[in-house]
Order: C-alpha cells, then sequence, then structure tokens
C-alpha cells in the first residue's frame, strides 16, 4: 500500500489542531477564567432545584433560574369596567335554562403559567368557556385565532372548542350573551 505525501501532511495538521486544545488549565489568578474571574469557579454540585436557596454572597435575594432580572413580575389583566364579569355570564346562562354543569374557576390560567391568553377571567363548563378580556381588541384577536369555535361580544369571548355544543344550543348562548351587552 503506497502513502501519499499530502495525506500524511493533513494528518499530521489535524492531529496538531486536535490536540492544541489539550493545553494546561491557566492558573489561579490568571484573568483568562471562563467566567472572567480571578479564581477557579468552584467544583462543586448545585443543590437540587427544590432546596432552599441561600442568599448570594453580594447580599441580593437569589433568582429563579431563568427569570431575568429586568423582567417585572407578572400581574393579571383586569376586565374592562363596562364587560360583564365572567360569573355573570354563566348566571345569566343559568337564568336563560342553558346548561353550565361542571363549572370550573380557571382563571389563573390565564396567565404566563396557564395558556397565557391575556384573559382576565375564566370560567369553564362541559357546554361553553367563558373568557373575559381587558379590552375588546383582546378578545377580537382571540375570537380570530379560534374562528368558528368562537362567539364574541364586547370583551367577552364564548368558546366552544373541545366541546360537544351544536349549532342551535351555541346560538342561544350566544344570544344570551349578546343581551347582556
Amino acid at each position: 500500500m503506497k502513502k501519499h505525501p499530502r495525506a500524511l501532511t493533513v494528518a499530521g495538521l489535524l492531529t496538531a489542531l486536535a490536540l492544541s486544545g489539550c493545553g494546561d488549565d491557566p492558573k489561579p489568578g490568571d484573568p483568562s477564567w471562563a467566567d472572567g474571574s480571578a479564581k477557579p469557579a468552584p467544583t462543586t454540585q448545585a443543590a437540587p432545584p427544590d432546596a432552599p436557596q441561600q442568599a448570594a454572597p453580594t447580599g441580593r435575594a437569589p433568582r429563579i433560574p431563568g427569570e431575568s432580572p429586568s423582567t417585572p413580575p407578572f400581574t393579571m389583566p383586569k376586565r374592562d369596567a363596562d364587560a360583564p364579569a365572567a360569573r355573570a355570564v354563566v348566571d345569566a346562562f343559568k337564568a336563560a335554562g342553558l346548561k353550565v354543569t361542571n363549572l370550573r374557576d380557571r382563571s389563573a390560567d390565564c396567565g404566563p403559567d396557564g395558556a397565557g391568553l391575556g384573559c382576565a377571567e375564566l370560567l369553564v363548563t362541559d357546554a361553553v368557556t367563558v373568557y373575559v378580556f381587558p379590552d375588546e381588541a383582546y378578545a377580537s384577536n382571540q375570537t380570530d385565532v379560534w374562528g368558528a369555535d368562537a362567539y364574541r361580544a364586547g370583551a367577552v369571548v364564548l368558546s366552544y372548542a373541545g366541546t360537544k355544543t351544536g349549532e342551535a344550543q351555541r346560538k342561544r348562548y350566544n344570544d344570551v350573551l349578546a343581551k347582556l351587552g
């Protein structure tokens, strides 16, 4: 088998490149450490995520992992004062003889830990889901996303996604909401 001088040269260069990254670590105090500190990073393992966190030596409170120091705290949006409360909508459905079985308050899902839709109130029943948004613009945008499975009156959106509510029943729910104004 005959060896080519060019192949040996390329192999020698690749070996030299691979080994060039295998040097000694910088000495303590050398400013070339990866984190920019003058000392080597500690080699202890991190505490488990559910362990209590201690304040950093700088006196600042510990941050939640992944949280930016410039991120303001989340506050739930408030419904427009002119919009009916989700509970008032559900009560109107009951008064009209419409089913509101298995009623659940899911308003916590409006925020970033839930669906993140930006609603102010959210009540779920087996037949319909009632969303109350901070204003009509939010409600209109969400209605556009849901299309035929939603009905909007002002800042309130009724969603029929995932329900077995027929067209005739949907119209009755929509009419009751329209009368609430």
